[in-house]
């Protein structure tokens, strides 16, 4: 059998691949933790825990954050606020204004996306990145497909409050063409 030698690029390009290992050293009761969410099949194990940790740490911003009690994603201050908080404000609005003050609210969510990502929701090329970012901040999945948006769980569950927050962030007009979960909005403009 033919031996090859791999010259000194092809071994950085082969540690490059591979990665390094790294030990983390566990206190006790985070250790017992872990154990548990593999044990009821809640995490896969380690690894997978740890890369979707950096993920969240990554796409929440984080390294910005004043623990506990302020939180940031990007130039805005974001709170965990309840669904059942939310759905009290919004049965405020009257029902002839609730789409407007949607498309008002969305529009502010769009000034921050833009500002943070560095993302002009309003450029229909940009609408995918812009729709991720809602599922980051916990909206639900929305998501385009070829000229339909698809709102499947979504946090605001009032419909004509949902369009125009939609509306307000992608700077488009959205009709719904099925009103349950998951909801489809045509893209009208």
């Amino acid at each position: 059998m033919a031996q090859h030698k791999i010259g000194q690029r092809g071994v950085d390009f082969l540690e490059r691949k591979a990665g390094r290992r790294t030990t983390v050293i566990f206190e006790e009761k985070d250790r017992e933790y872990l154990e548990q969410l593999i044990r009821e099949g809640k995490e896969p194990g380690i690894k997978p825990f740890i890369s979707k940790m950096f993920d969240v740490y990554r796409s929440m911003a984080m390294y910005d954050w004043k623990f506990p009690g302020e939180y940031y994603v990007g130039i805005s201050r974001v709170a965990f606020f309840s669904q059942e908080n939310l759905q009290l404000l919004v049965e405020i609005v009257p029902e002839d204004k609730l789409r407007e003050t949607g498309r008002k609210l969305g529009e502010t969510t769009a000034i921050s996306i833009e500002a943070s990502q560095n993302v002009d929701p309003h450029k229909k090329d940009n609408w995918g990145k812009a729709l991720e970012r809602l599922r980051v901040f916990g909206y639900g999945d929305v998501i385009l497909r070829e000229g339909y948006i698809v709102a499947k769980n979504p946090f605001i569950t009032n419909l004509a409050f949902l369009t125009g927050f939609l509306e307000g962030i992608l700077g488009t007009t959205l009709e719904a063409r099925i009103t349950t979960s998951p909801i489809v909005f045509e893209v009208s403009k």
